[in-house]
């Protein structure tokens, strides 16, 4: 049988790192040893019970399982009313759409903006999807650096003049996966009069601004004067009401950008179902309380965590923002992916190699805080009697 041939795009994809650490964990689980899982960012904490209940009561009604085509006008108003009351950010009904997702969102987006062959920005050390949505537009992926020496922010001014010309857009998220830092006002500021010098459209990520411990909130992207007018910010409801499942996100901002991505869009799918769109309404405009809550048991993993690391002799600094921590594999080891692995053979800890996030996540890995403070000492004990990091 002739071999098919398959697009240059789809051949692009690899299966990457992740698939490489579950197979590894399944054999370390068939040795029948114990595994600490802190590779992937899926939330432990369970969604607000008034929130699945809209849910359920949404599920019992046989009309909700037709198309929905369109975001019910309940859902806009609850964006509307999270944004001023959380960002005390105005938004038009028109400067909002839901998508499947960040990560659907993402993906697609660039196809709005990019012809073959034009260019984006997008971080490095920076989450694998940035690249992917221009790869799915057929664009040029450019990479601006983030270092530790900068604070981890872009040093906008050395992007190269001749790159600046060709991007359409660039991609910032703060709080930063996988570097765990948050980005000072200033930044914003400087950011939003680059992108009108250089005619760059801003696409901010904005899924952990709730996850945050620098300072009592997190900010928007949208809060700073002038951000409208050069992007739009990915308002995500996966960690913040622990939703990553219902697959439900929200594009808000510039209204021309909306219009276009809506009708993109109106191409790919008949809307989100509408036991989510219910959830979602419960959960922008219900008591959010434990959303406070859900951020303090995460700064005290994070400070138990990297506090415990550092003990033992890891030398792990704390995390600014999001629910992972970012730090420099120990001496002695000549990538972080063969730290990874020999970290899982000898103690059952999986975690992220920094390679994953780009050829400047060499040397450091990531470590998602998904476990409690309890199940951490017991991970701290184990770590220390591997005599990994005397």
């Amino acid at each position: 049988m002739e071999c098919f041939q398959f697009s240059d795009k789809v051949n692009h994809i690899q299966a990457g790192i992740f698939a490489e650490l579950n197979r590894k964990k399944e054999e370390l689980l068939w040795k029948g040893k114990r595994v600490y899982n802190l590779s992937i960012g899926t939330p432990d904490f369970q969604p607000a019970p008034h929130i699945m209940k809209a849910m359920e009561d949404a599920c019992k009604d046989p009309e909700n399982y037709k198309y929905s085509i369109e975001d019910l006008p309940q859902l806009i108003e609850a964006v509307q009313y999270r944004y001023i009351n959380r960002f005390g950010v105005e938004l038009e009904k028109d400067e909002i759409m839901s998508v499947y997702g960040s990560q659907e969102g993402m993906s697609h987006i660039g196809m709005v903006f990019c012809n073959p062959g034009e260019s984006i920005l997008v971080p490095n050390p920076g989450y694998p999807l940035f690249e992917t949505s221009g790869m799915m537009a057929g664009a040029k992926i450019e990479t601006y650096k983030l270092e530790e020496k900068n604070g981890y922010l872009p040093d906008l001014k050395s992007i190269p003049k001749d790159v600046l010309k060709r991007t359409k857009y660039m991609i910032v998220s703060y709080p930063l996966n996988p570097v765990c830092v948050c980005a000072p006002d200033e930044f914003y500021e400087e950011l939003i009069a680059f992108a009108k010098e250089h005619q760059i459209i801003i696409l901010h990520d904005n899924a952990y601004s709730d996850i945050i411990y620098t300072r009592k909130q997190g900010r928007s992207f949208l809060s700073f004067a002038g951000a409208k007018e050069v992007g739009v910010e990915f308002y995500s409801l996966s960690k913040t009401y622990n939703l990553t499942g219902a697959r439900i996100s929200f594009v808000v901002g510039n209204r021309e950008i909306v219009k276009k991505f809506k009708t993109l869009r109106s191409q790919i799918d008949y809307g989100i179902f509408l036991p989510i769109q219910y959830a979602a309404i419960a959960a922008l405009t219900g008591p959010d309380d434990f959303v406070e809550k859900q951020r303090q048991d995460y700064e005290a993993r994070n400070k138990a965590l990297c506090g415990g690391l550092r003990k033992i002799g890891w030398e792990v600094p704390d995390s600014q923002g999001t629910m992972f921590v970012w730090a420099k594999i120990p001496k002695g080891y000549r990538s972080s992916f063969d730290f990874c692995m020999k970290l899982m053979e000898e103690t059952g800890l999986i975690v992220t190699p920094g390679s994953a996030f780009g050829s400047e996540g060499e040397g450091y890995v990531r470590m998602a805080l998904v476990i409690n403070e309890q199940q951490i000492e017991e991970l701290l004990k184990v770590l220390d009697e591997s005599g990994m990091f005397h």
